[in-house]
């Protein structure tokens, strides 16, 4: 067990200027909520600027303990072999190239990795599953619900139901609630994964891997919900996890 904190890398995305005198100019940002809950749940948070650079990103690799993949853009449909529909949001290729790359740079390294929301679809793809470009688009019995609140944050809006055997069981029980900030979701969950945690209209709400490297993922934003105990588990798990 090392002595100091584990180091918890958490990839970055780009912002874009739109007005005068930097209109296009690019920034490298992560919203601070995860900052914060690494910090608050025992770790040392260190981001991962945007880049394709392998020798720069394995160095930066070299760095940290663990790996966050955060939220943000679409991931573009032509990763999963389909070409992009009418409800796709906006998409950056070369972020998706670079936790591509961050992936398969953890994968080699045996790094354990959380992804949130974004983060768990890029991790899917990655792995070999697929998506749905939206919500409107999945096929269900059951009505789909409101998976993006469009408000508060910190509000939890809808259940999730969670298998007995899963990773988010002894944290977060049999059944939860949580945010939502997402209109694209899982089609086919990847090989060598498996769908943990569902909503009740069947949206697959968290995955993780059946091999030796600890790799889970969640849709919801577990990071917004600092005052929430069951969430905070969530970050001590994957710093214990990098310890």
């Amino acid at each position: 067990m090392k002595s100091r904190k584990p180091v918890i890398g958490v990839t970055t995305s780009y912002t874009f200027e739109h007005e005068a005198p930097f209109a296009g100019y690019k920034r490298t940002y992560v919203n601070d909520d995860y900052i914060q809950a690494i910090i608050r749940n025992g770790g040392v948070p260190l981001m991962l600027p945007l880049n394709t650079e392998i020798d720069v990103l394995e160095a930066q690799l070299d760095m940290v303990d663990g790996i966050i993949l955060s939220g943000g853009y679409d991931v573009n449909p032509v990763l999963y072999n389909q070409q992009p529909r009418q409800k796709l949001g906006e998409i950056l290729p070369v972020r998706d190239e670079f936790e591509f790359k961050v992936l398969e740079i953890a994968k080699q390294k045996k790094l354990p990795v959380l992804g949130v929301c974004r983060g768990l679809q890029i991790m899917n793809t990655f792995y070999g599953g697929s998506l749905e470009q939206d919500l409107s688009y999945v096929v269900s019995e059951n009505e789909i619900l409101k998976h993006n609140q469009n408000q508060t944050p910190t509000l939890t809006t809808h259940g999730i139901v969670i298998e007995e055997d899963s990773w988010l069981t002894p944290i977060l029980g049999k059944e939860n609630t949580v945010n939502s900030f997402h209109h694209q979701v899982v089609r086919e969950v990847a090989p060598e994964f498996k769908a943990v945690a569902r909503a009740l209209d069947g949206v697959i709400e968290s995955i993780e891997y059946s091999g030796d490297q600890f790799l889970v993922a969640v849709q919801w934003h577990p990071e917004m919900l600092k005052d929430n105990e069951e969430m905070n588990e969530i970050f001590k798990l994957i710093i214990k996890k990098a310890m």
